[in-house]
């Protein structure tokens, strides 16, 4: 069971609403671990909402008010600590990134979040925000290169992506984009605990996969997985659709190019980009 952390709950509203849901269980003479039966979670769970380390939910925040007798009470203070900067369809796993203890990722056509350069994240941006005012697109950038401290310290998680090689050849933002996001994985990838491999065109026959996959891995929580598509994002925890993704990654990470081989063809890559 999470212990109750000491937070202040004017920090913010993910704050106020964890402490408001502490309350209502106290009052309710509910431990965590009850509450978490009655809602088919963990108490662990319900101690990450009161801590204010995962974003509440609002399908949850309305089976809590129905429990707690609480009217809308929680749902509106959901709505409200519910705000991110990324986009909404992705904030819930963004969420989750920071508390993961090993991710691996798939990429089928972009290079992942986490491994963008910011010129090619600005690219990326604009692309998919053709209208958006400039300051608009900086905001959204900025949050992308936020997320990346994720990789940085002693608690960092371990990072295994598999990019498909038409990732590295789509010329996103241009050829010298390309070629310092080349350089970029490359470097990224020397770190201990990031791995980065290249599922080449011709083992398409050996493992497919036709979205972006993010499998997070967590130390007291069971193993969730994230898909996103043009404009949409799913965030998958039914553990028999959790573990036919995990054994499709397990096929496409078998398939792959070695690390050692994987670099190699990034130095390539970032060659042919400098000298066409």
């Amino acid at each position: 069971m999470s212990q109750p952390r000491n937070l202040d709950p004017y920090t913010g509203p993910r704050a106020f609403y964890g402490a408001e849901l502490r309350r209502l269980r106290e009052q309710a003479k509910m431990s965590q671990e009850q509450l978490g039966e009655r809602v088919f979670c963990s108490g662990s769970y319900i101690g990450q909402f009161e801590s204010a380390a995962r974003r509440p939910q609002l399908d949850m925040s309305r089976m809590f008010d129905e429990l707690l007798g609480s009217g809308e009470h929680l749902q509106r203070l959901c709505r409200l600590a519910r705000t991110s900067k990324v986009a909404d369809y992705f904030a819930d796993a963004a969420e989750l990134e920071c508390l993961a203890r090993a991710i691996s990722e798939y990429a089928p056509v972009l290079v992942p979040g986490l491994l963008q350069t910011e010129e090619y994240a600005r690219a990326i941006t604009r692309t998919a925000n053709p209208f958006a005012p400039p300051e608009d697109v900086e905001e959204l950038v900025r949050a992308r290169m936020d997320r990346q401290q994720v990789l940085d310290g002693p608690a960092a998680p371990v990072l295994w992506a598999i990019l498909h090689e038409a990732v590295l050849l789509a010329p996103i933002g241009g050829r010298e984009v390309m070629r310092h996001q080349a350089l970029h994985i490359a470097e990224l990838a020397r770190r201990p605990r990031v791995v980065v491999q290249i599922l080449p065109f011709t083992a398409m026959t050996e493992a497919f996969m036709g979205s972006m996959l993010s499998v997070m891995a967590f130390a007291d929580s069971p193993t969730v997985v994230y898909t996103e598509g043009a404009g949409s994002g799913q965030l998958i925890e039914e553990p028999a659709l959790v573990e036919h993704s995990t054994r499709a990654y397990d096929l496409a990470r078998a398939a792959a190019l070695s690390p050692s081989a994987s670099l190699a063809l990034l130095a390539s890559v970032a060659e042919d980009y400098a000298n066409p």
